[in-house]
């Protein structure tokens, strides 16, 4: 604030004169400073203006006494933030008067600072800013008006601090410059205030206007406040303004479905915010992108919603690469049908549904007759032309609600939802085996192609997939056998493996307390090093005639009754105690992997199950690697997160199982506390012959890498296998390249072989 330099001439001026000499008097004798004569002979004291009006009450006032009058001035002097002073226009401010505040301000006392006695005040004066404050200052009492200035001064106790001056010089009755009159306050916690703000608000702008995520702030009703030049890029304008002038109603213009901008609303007004919220907009070129929204609602006292603000992230290419992973994964490369992990699960979810509705579906196993003959003898690039073609017949005989699959190769298998009777299935049977049919033509020539169909039902022949699956296999071959280009459905005739599968049950009942189990290990090996790092334990059975069964006959019957889940105690008991004995044997420290089934997740306690064990046994956490399937970790996802993370919390490892042949959620798959993806051996067996193989195998690796996960491939049999595993990143392998199950004695002895040739290298 300017103020304006006040002649000394009478008390409507604001000025001592002689009925008020005393009070200026009294307030340099408080300060033992003695006036000059010419000071006395000007009778001037001019007063900053938070002491103006007190200056005209004094003149004003004749019934107090003159020294009541100097301590009351005094008494307000002492209690007023900052210094107020008198000094000379010379080279060091002299100073002739300082308040008590001189203290407070400048850590001197005010006989150090009087007269120059122990320093001038143009000494503490920061030096930086001493000519400016001059220059300010001259200006101002040359053009007789008064000064108003911040600037920094260095305390007694080394620091700076900031001021902020105002004052105005005092002149005769001849307007000569006698002296400079003013009050000094300190503003450093004000100006520190500033400058966090100013920084505050630097970061936030820098943030603001250089963030790759969009930023914005809408109204309610859909129209733009704010935008940062990332959202305007993102949605394909040149900058804010224009997105802003062009985007009125985000809702209709927006979203390519305006019902998200409702669901959006919705949802922030039930919880207060959004997280994740995707959703398809238009650019302004009117291409289609997808977004991710993260905002908040900004409400009044009143709780009506003021607007939102957020953030926007374009996830298209995250989009097209989970829709390419998911394409890779479930459906066949060659015919765009579902693949095996595909049909699994819409297999799996049709019998759910059948269950709980009481209806009836049918799996219909379908081999072309003779393919292999044309595919030989017309070159594969006929064959797969041939198989494209049949494709499209198989799905023309069927519902939207059905699925049209391809196992590989010449196989094909159906998923009829919904049905009533079996009449239905043998008329649509009858009505498929005449349009596969129908001659067809291709450059090599026209012809004429059969099939051979199995069918097995719900609930009749089958409770379970695999069960269903392998029932309609069987009436399929019986087809083959009765001449091909005909349907069978399964029957008794076909159950004989029933037979077998009632025996199986029968005995693993009693496997377990007759101590018939064992378990083999086969070897897993760093492809870097060559160093044998761990084995998976595999569970094998001798039976009463003795006969060494392998899992892939009792495990089945076991998931189906119930058994696997004390059969799966006893391989994980068996397995960690084992490790431990190694690592007392002297053998480095090993990881055991051990399957887990989908019953045994389902039970609560697997945590606490496998906490015990490694109590019991004393095996370090982690020593062991839990391994899970695919399909069984997306069986009920949610629930097994939360044991999953049970289980890794304790130092255990897990793994996922038979990747690429489930029906995974990429979104779930980040959730999973996983360490590795095992890639199943169905696809690395064909990785140098099959190239859908080849592309799934580099996927699943990316896929795992990009995951921060290791990935192991099962399987491997060749030496061309693991070159290829190799060049392509994989990190471990297992297989028959490097071992076959073996008891945990000869396991032993390879990892101490190992070892050796190891040193020995």
């Amino acid at each position: 604030m300017k103020t304006l330099v006040q002649r000394s001439v009478s008390p409507s001026e604001l000025v001592t004169t002689p009925a008020t000499s005393g009070f200026a008097s009294n307030m340099l004798a408080r300060s033992d400073v003695k006036p000059t004569p010419a000071d006395r002979q000007s009778g001037v004291f001019a007063l900053p203006s938070e002491l103006q009006a007190l200056s005209a009450a004094h003149a004003m006032t004749t019934v107090m006494s003159e020294n009541e009058t100097t301590r009351m001035l005094w008494t307000l002097l002492a209690n007023l933030d900052g210094m107020v002073y008198r000094c000379r226009d010379d080279a060091y401010w002299t100073m002739e008067f300082v308040s008590q505040g001189c203290h407070r301000l400048t850590g001197y006392h005010a006989n150090e600072l009087l007269f120059n006695g122990k320093i001038s005040y143009e000494y503490i004066t920061d030096p930086d800013d001493r000519a400016h404050v001059r220059e300010v200052v001259k200006a101002a009492l040359e053009q007789r008006e008064r000064f108003d200035i911040e600037y920094r001064i260095v305390h007694a106790d080394g620091s700076t601090r900031w001021v902020w001056e105002r004052g105005a010089g005092v002149v005769d009755a001849s307007n000569h410059l006698v002296a400079v009159e003013g009050i000094i306050q300190d503003i450093t916690a004000h100006k520190r205030a500033f400058q966090d703000l100013r920084e505050a608000e630097r970061r936030y702008h820098s943030l603001f206007e250089n963030a790759i995520e969009g930023i914005f702030r809408t109204t309610p009703e859909g129209r733009y406040l704010d935008a940062n030049p990332a959202l305007a890029r993102i949605y394909g304008f040149a900058d804010t303004a224009e997105l802003g002038d062009s985007l009125r109603d985000i809702r209709a213009q927006l979203y390519v479905d305006p019902s998200r901008r409702e669901e959006f609303m919705r949802i922030v007004k039930a919880r207060g915010s959004i997280s994740g919220f995707e959703s398809q907009v238009y650019r302004k070129n009117r291409d289609v992108i997808w977004i991710s929204e993260n905002a908040r609602a900004v409400i009044d006292d009143s709780g009506q919603v003021l607007y939102y603000e957020g953030t926007v992230e374009d996830i298209t290419e995250r989009k097209l690469y989970e829709a390419r992973i998911e394409q890779q994964a479930n459906y066949d490369t060659l015919t765009g049908l579902a693949n095996r992990s595909l049909l699994s699960d819409r297999l799996e979810q049709a019998i759910l549904t059948a269950a709980s509705y009481g209806t009836r579906l049918a799996v219909v196993f379908v081999d072309l007759d003779r393919f292999k003959y044309i595919n030989d003898s017309l070159g594969h690039h006929v064959g797969d032309q041939l198989l494209c073609a049949m494709a499209q017949r198989f799905k023309s005989c069927v519902r939207d609600c059905d699925t049209v699959a391809r196992l590989g190769g010449d196989e094909f298998v159906l998923l009829l939802n919904g049905l009533s009777d079996t009449d239905n299935v043998a008329i649509l049977m009858e009505r498929m085996l005449a349009l596969i049919s129908h001659p067809w033509t291709t450059s090599e020539g026209e012809f004429e192609v059969t099939c051979s169909v199995g069918v097995a039902l719900y609930p009749d022949d089958g409770a379970n997939a695999q069960t269903l699956l392998k029932h309609a296999d069987s009436a399929m071959y019986r087809a083959k056998e009765r001449g091909r280009n005909n349907f069978q459905f399964f029957t008794s005739e076909l159950n004989a493996l029933m037979t077998e599968r009632f025996e199986l049950e029968s005995g693993l009942r009693r496997a377990l307390e007759r101590d018939q189990f064992c378990l083999y290990y086969q070897p897993r090996i760093d492809l870097k090093t060559g160093t044998i790092i761990g084995a998976e334990a595999l569970i094998r059975w001798r039976t009463a005639d003795n006969e060494l069964m392998l899992p892939g006959r009792f495990i089945p019957v076991a998931e189906e009754t119930g058994l696997i889940v004390p059969i799966g105690a006893w391989v994980l008991q068996a397995a960690c105690a084992q490790n431990q004995a190694w690592l007392q044997a002297g053998l480095p420290p090993l990881l055991v992997s051990v399957n887990v089934s989908l019953r045994q997740f389902q039970r609560d306690d697997l945590p606490q199950t496998i906490a015990d064990v490694l109590r019991q046994t004393g095996l370090p956490p982690g020593g062991l690697e839990i391994e899970v399937t695919e399909s069984s970790v997306m069986h009920n996802a949610e629930r097994l997160i939360d044991m999953l993370c049970a289980i890794k919390a304790q130092g255990v490892q897990i793994s996922v199982d038979d990747f690429g042949t489930g029906y995974s959620s990429l979104s779930y798959l980040r959730r999973f506390p996983v360490d590795r993806l095992k890639i199943d051996r169905s696809f690395v067996q064909d990785i140098l012959l099959d190239q859908d193989d080849g592309t799934i195998v580099r996927t699943i690796i990316a896929l795992g890498h990009n995951l921060g996960l290791k990935v192991v491939a099962e399987g491997v049999e060749s030496a061309d296998q693991v070159v290829y595993l190799r060049d392509n990143g994989c990190d471990e392998l297992q297989g028959f390249y490097y071992g076959h199950p073996m008891p945990a004695a000869d396991f032993e002895h390879m990892v101490r072989d190992n070892i050796a040739r190891r040193k020995c290298a």
